[in-house]
C-alpha cells in the first residue's frame, strides 16, 4: 500500500488553513489538518476524517474537492477536543474497484492502529469497502445501518448503494457477526425483506417503533463496530441534499442523538455518513446538519466509560427466575453508567462446557424478563451464538 499521504488530497483553502481564523475551542482551531506543507501525525489520533466523493454506485453526486461540511464542522466549540485529524479528500483510482480497495486498506491502517475513520461520503456501497476492512483484518463485526430501507437489491444486481448489503452478507468468508436496521419505513420495504433478515436472526427497528422507544436502540449501538449512516433517513426538511430523500424519517434531533449514542459505544470503530449530495443542498442545512452530528459523535466519544468489557465487580446484578423452576437470565447493571447487559449461555464447537457471553441490553429487557416473558435481544442472541 501506498504511503497514506500519497493516497489524499490536502485541503487549500485558507479558511480552513489559517488557524488564527478560529476561537481557541472551536473544531478548526484544534484539528490537525492535511495542508500543502503539513500531513497529521496519525500515531496518536482517536478520530480521522476524510471525505470520499465516490459516487458510481449512486444517483447522488458531487464534483466538489471542498466538502461543505468542514466549514460548518471547524466553526464549532469542542470543550476538551479528543485528538482530531482531516486528511482531506480520497483520491479516487481510474477503476472503481481500486478505489474500493484504497478505501478498505486506509480504514484497515486506521482502526488497527486505534483511530476512528469518520467518512463523509459518498454513495452508500462504500459500505461495502468498509466492511471488507474488518475481512482483511480478521475481525467479527457488527454492521449497523440507518436507512429508510435495507438496499438488499437482486443477486444479478451490481454492486451498488441499493444493493451493497447483499454484497455484504454473502462475502465469503464471511465475518460478519451481526446487522442492524434502524429507521427502516414500511412503504420502502417488502415484508419477504423482513422475513429474510428474521430468518438470519439480524435486528430491525422500525421507524414508528424507534419514535416511540428511542432509547432502545442504545444497546444496538454499544454492540456496533461500524455505524453506516444513510442520509436518506432523515426527513428531506432537514437534509435535501439527497437525491433519495423523503418527506418521512428521522428529524434532526433524532440523528443527532443517534450519532451520540455511536460515539458513547467503546466498541464502535468506524463512523460513515453516506449519500451526501452538496448540489443539492439549500442553505447548507444539510451540510450544517451532518457536521453538527458529526460534534454530537464527538461528544459521545469523550465520555465513553470504558466498559466493552464490563467488569461485573462493578455492576449490580439481579437474577430473573422463571416460574418452571429450571430457567434464569442473569442481569448486571453497571454503577458507574448505569447501562445494563444480561448472560447469554452457549457451547463451544466441540465442547460440552456452557460459557456465557455479556450481550448488551437495556431496562426494558429487564422489565420484560420481570414478566415471565424470555426477551426477544436474548433469544436472538442465544439462537446466534448456538
Amino acid at each position: 500500500m501506498q504511503k497514506l499521504k500519497d493516497l489524499f488530497a490536502p485541503v487549500t483553502e485558507e479558511k480552513y488553513v489559517n488557524k488564527d481564523f478560529f476561537q481557541t475551542t472551536q473544531i478548526g482551531r484544534t484539528i490537525d489538518l492535511y495542508t500543502l506543507d503539513h500531513f497529521p501525525s496519525l500515531k496518536f489520533s482517536e478520530l480521522v476524517i476524510f471525505n470520499v466523493n465516490e459516487y458510481e454506485g449512486s444517483k447522488n453526486t458531487s464534483l466538489e474537492n471542498n466538502c461543505k461540511i468542514r466549514e460548518s464542522l471547524y466553526s464549532l466549540h469542542v470543550e476538551n477536543s479528543p485528538r482530531i485529524s482531516d486528511l482531506g479528500t480520497l483520491k479516487l483510482m481510474p477503476k472503481r474497484q481500486e478505489s474500493f480497495k484504497i478505501i478498505e486498506e486506509v480504514c484497515s491502517v486506521l482502526i488497527d492502529n486505534g483511530a476512528i475513520p469518520v467518512i463523509i461520503g459518498g454513495g452508500h456501497d462504500i459500505s461495502y469497502a468498509v466492511y471488507k476492512s474488518y475481512v482483511s483484518l480478521k475481525r467479527f463485526a457488527t454492521l449497523t445501518v440507518v436507512d429508510k430501507e435495507f438496499d438488499i437489491g437482486m443477486q444479478e444486481d451490481n454492486l451498488a448503494s441499493y444493493s451493497y448489503l447483499s454484497k455484504i452478507i454473502s462475502h465469503k468468508p464471511s465475518y460478519l457477526f451481526h446487522y442492524n436496521n434502524i429507521g427502516y419505513q414500511s412503504f420502502f420495504v417488502s415484508n419477504i425483506a423482513v422475513e429474510m433478515l428474521e430468518n438470519m436472526n439480524f435486528d430491525h427497528v422500525r421507524l414508528g417503533n424507534l419514535k416511540n422507544r428511542f432509547e432502545d436502540i442504545e444497546p444496538l449501538m454499544r454492540d456496533t463496530d461500524f455505524l453506516s449512516f444513510d442520509i436518506s433517513s432523515i426527513q428531506h426538511s432537514y437534509a435535501p441534499a439527497n437525491v433519495y430523500s423523503s418527506p418521512n424519517g428521522l428529524n434532526g434531533e433524532d440523528a443527532c442523538k443517534i450519532a451520540r449514542y455511536a460515539g458513547l459505544s467503546d466498541k464502535l470503530t468506524c463512523f460513515g455518513l453516506f449519500e451526501y449530495n452538496p448540489g443539492l443542498d439549500q442553505n447548507n442545512q444539510t451540510a450544517n446538519l451532518l457536521s453538527q452530528m458529526i460534534w454530537y459523535f464527538i461528544e459521545g466519544y469523550k465520555i465513553r466509560k470504558n466498559e466493552l468489557n464490563p467488569n461485573t465487580n462493578n455492576c449490580i446484578k439481579y437474577t430473573v427466575a422463571f416460574d418452571d423452576g429450571h430457567h434464569e437470565i442473569v442481569f448486571f447493571k453497571s454503577k458507574k453508567s448505569g447501562r445494563w447487559w444480561m448472560k447469554v449461555p452457549f457451547k463451544k464447537e466441540k465442547s460440552s462446557k456452557v460459557e456465557f457471553c455479556l450481550i448488551a441490553c437495556s431496562y426494558s429487557d429487564y422489565k420484560t424478563a420481570m414478566q415471565g416473558d424470555i426477551p426477544e435481544r436474548w433469544i436472538k442472541n442465544y439462537t446466534k451464538l448456538s
